[in-house]
């Protein structure tokens, strides 16, 4: 039997349902809404696999903001009533036969990445459901993103029209853009325009840093910037080597 491995990610999709909700103290709405939406995604991926990843509540910043101490500084908290109500979702999550995965130091996000690229990588079918553009830079022929909220698919397509660069140079656009939601600076004064212009000439940060024909307008501004766009490109590099300690027979979908 071929392999279909839906991944959730878990706080992107409950975080965006609970800020919709008339009363944010009222959980068993969320619950509601959350179901729902699963409901919507199982029938139409047809999963053989599924599992929601969550981030821990209490972690810390991790390894990413060693590298770019701002990183994810300004977040908001999660609110209180979301939080306390974590435990009944998973639960609600569990009786739809999904699978709950928590984090324990590593981001949900390097988590999702290493699962999605294992899977993958042996011809299974991937889709990660989520709206963060983060992990179009795992898109191959066999991993696919699905944004519910805007039923899109965040592919190649999207990618080329919205970033102007290839899936596997995003990594590097975001080098030398930042990620202002995470607080990632980038490079000073690299708007996206130039990023992809230069990324569509040089290819890689690295292959730009070694350059010796880049116009002066732009030679100006990357100057002694190499060891900051290198570290941004290196927080916004998902993990695809962490140590999940289960296996796939553990996440196989039954229907309830």
């Amino acid at each position: 039997m071929s392999i279909h491995l839906v991944v959730i990610d878990a706080m992107n999709l409950i975080r965006r349902v609970h800020a919709a909700q008339p009363d944010p103290e009222d959980i068993a709405s969320t619950i509601q809404v959350c179901n729902r939406a699963l409901t919507k995604i199982i029938r139409s991926s047809e999963p053989t696999h599924i599992v929601a990843v969550f981030d821990h509540t209490e972690q810390d910043r991790g390894w990413r903001a060693e590298l770019v101490p701002e990183y994810k500084l300004g977040r908001k908290p999660m609110p209180e009533a979301l939080q306390a109500g974590l435990d009944k979702i998973q639960d609600a999550l569990w009786d739809m036969g999904i699978d709950s995965l928590l984090s324990s130091g590593d981001e949900a996000d390097d988590m999702i990445a290493t699962l999605a690229i294992k899977v993958a990588s042996r011809d299974g079918q991937v889709t990660i459901v989520s709206t963060d553009k983060g992990y179009c830079q795992l898109l191959q022929p066999t991993l696919r993103i699905r944004d519910y909220f805007q039923q899109r698919w965040l592919d190649s397509p999207f990618i080329e029209k919205e970033f102007a660069v290839q899936p596997q140079q995003l990594t590097d656009y975001w080098g030398l853009t930042g990620i202002s939601s995470s607080g990632v600076s980038g490079v000073p004064g690299i708007g996206p325009k130039t990023a992809s212009t230069l990324l569509q000439r040089y290819g890689t940060l690295e292959q730009l840093y070694a350059a010796e024909d880049v116009e002066p307008k732009w030679q100006k501004k990357l100057e002694g910037t190499k060891e900051l766009a290198l570290r941004c490109k290196q927080v916004a590099t998902l993990k695809t080597d962490i140590t999940l300690g289960f296996n796939l027979q553990d996440i196989r979908y039954t229907a309830p």
